[in-house]
């Protein structure tokens, strides 16, 4: 099975990459340290600290591989020359049509976004319905049982 794709700006293959070197090297050694001393109590059949310890390295040792993936799988998000439409890496201001709020988000992909931050997928409802589309444009987005209609104000490269 092919490796997926991973959308990512500098910006956040500068910040997985940091991740990645703090999990390797001060979380691991944490981790370690702690799997030492539950060792040192003794008995490892009735040891929960010596449980929990060896869950934590495991479930570390899982972020690390997803890390090393999306790296070795990533694809950095190049601006594109035309800012008449919505694209990958632009900034885009969405004005909520029903309650007359303008908000402005980043497209970035799944692994990136953070929508508090004002970082939206490419995959998700609003940036599927956007994804393509020009100024002006009004679309809607279906949210649950809902219909979102949104235009686009102004796109920013």
């Amino acid at each position: 099975m092919a490796d997926k794709s991973v959308m990512l700006t500098a910006d956040g293959l500068k910040k997985l990459q940091e991740k990645l070197d703090y999990l390797k090297g001060e979380r691991r050694k944490e981790v370690a340290e702690r799997l030492k001393a539950a060792i040192a109590l003794g008995d490892l059949s009735e040891n929960s600290e010596y449980d929990d310890a060896k869950n934590e390295q495991a479930f570390l040792e899982g972020e690390i591989l997803e890390l090393e993936e999306s790296i070795r799988n990533a694809r950095i998000i190049e601006a594109s020359s035309d800012s008449n439409t919505v694209s990958l890496g632009c900034q885009v201001v969405l004005k909520d049509i029903e309650f007359d709020e303008v908000d402005t988000y980043m497209i970035v992909g799944s692994t990136e976004a953070d929508p508090d931050n004002g970082k939206i997928s490419n995959e998700s409802p609003v940036g599927l319905a956007i994804m393509g589309q020009a100024v002006g444009s009004v679309v809607d987005v279906v949210v649950g049982d809902n219909i979102i209609q949104y235009q686009i104000m102004e796109i920013k490269q």
